[in-house]
């Protein structure tokens, strides 16, 4: 079965088209994207503004027509916090289905922090015991810790990678600024701390989304080209090491190094903070990087919806 998932993302939107059936990994097929940042095109009131609707729009349409070249038989579209939280998230959401007649699936933050948890807990398996997972997204932060496919608590805290970095305006940070978000970022991550650690301590951190992977690359693993199978780790010690250079680089230096798109490198700084505040305070020295993250989740869900009881008795009876 080919489907197509359109993930509308605070930084980006992305049209992945896999082969999956139920029973095996999906396998990607092909990749439609642009960074719109939508988190960024807001105005005053918190809208996205008619510039970012209007590149919304088309970049849905544009993934219509990918789909229906690639013989994609089944859209699974869904939107995360930069359409949740936009002050006109709903009629964003009605002009994109009178236009294209795609209906997004506006996801909370619990949804994907939970669905997240299940790509990484098919991707790592059950040997990984409690799995504590990590993801920095453009406009949230999603934590899930749990045994199960299923997390015992997941939550999602407003520190996204992009919205953040409003809070460090120019092209190279304020010492002052840098310092007040770094207290702002582990403020909150502290007061849900407790939640965590009554689960006992994670036999297996992990962390997903792109931000991790160039933090993870920015400190010395391997390139993206080095296939997903490669391990990749991103210690708290050289991120540590890294963060005063991050925090003097002009934006044009952060997107020269090996692993960090043009495009991202603005947000490096403001997600570096975040990973490592997280890190200290879970306790936490190293994190394994997942190449699975929300999308294969979305994807996971779907197949486990194809697989009825009838297919699974005729499985065990066979």
């Amino acid at each position: 079965m080919r489907l197509g998932v359109l993930d509308v993302g605070s930084n980006t939107v992305h049209f992945l088209v896999v082969d999956a059936h139920p029973g095996a990994a999906p396998l990607p097929a092909y990749s439609h994207k642009a960074e719109l940042r939508l988190a960024e095109l807001l105005d005053d009131a918190g809208a996205i503004t008619d510039v970012g609707v209007e590149r919304l729009v088309g970049m849905v349409s544009s993934s219509l027509a990918v789909a229906e070249d690639k013989g994609v038989v089944d859209i699974l579209p869904f939107a995360t916090s930069a359409v949740r939280e936009a002050a006109n998230g709903e009629a964003v959401l009605a002009r994109i289905t009178a236009e294209t007649g795609i209906e997004l699936r506006v996801l909370s933050g619990q949804d994907e922090a939970r669905l997240t948890f299940l790509a990484v807990r098919r991707w790592f398996g059950w040997s990984s015991g409690r799995l504590l997972n990590l993801d920095i997204g453009g406009g949230s932060l999603e934590i899930a810790c749990g045994l199960d496919e299923q997390p015992d608590v997941a939550i999602s805290l407003p520190l996204g990678a992009g919205r953040l970095t409003a809070r460090l305006p120019g092209d190279v940070a304020d010492p002052e600024d840098v310092r007040e978000l770094r207290r702002h970022i582990r403020a909150e991550i502290a007061r849900t701390a407790g939640e965590f650690a009554r689960q006992g301590a994670p036999d297996h951190a992990v962390a997903t989304s792109k931000t991790f992977k160039q933090l993870a690359r920015m400190t010395g693993a391997a390139p993206a080209d080095a296939g997903p199978r490669v391990p990749r780790r991103l210690t708290r010690s050289g991120l540590a090491a890294w963060l005063p250079r991050l925090a003097g680089m002009t934006v044009a230096e952060r997107a020269r190094i090996p692993g960090v798109s043009e495009g991202r490198a603005r947000q490096l700084l403001a997600g570096a903070l975040v990973a490592d505040a997280a890190m200290d305070l879970f306790g936490l020295d190293t994190l394994d990087i997942c190449p699975w993250a929300l999308r294969e989740g979305i994807i996971l869900r779907r197949l486990d919806a194809l697989d009825s009881p009838s297919e699974r008795r005729a499985a065990l009876t066979s």
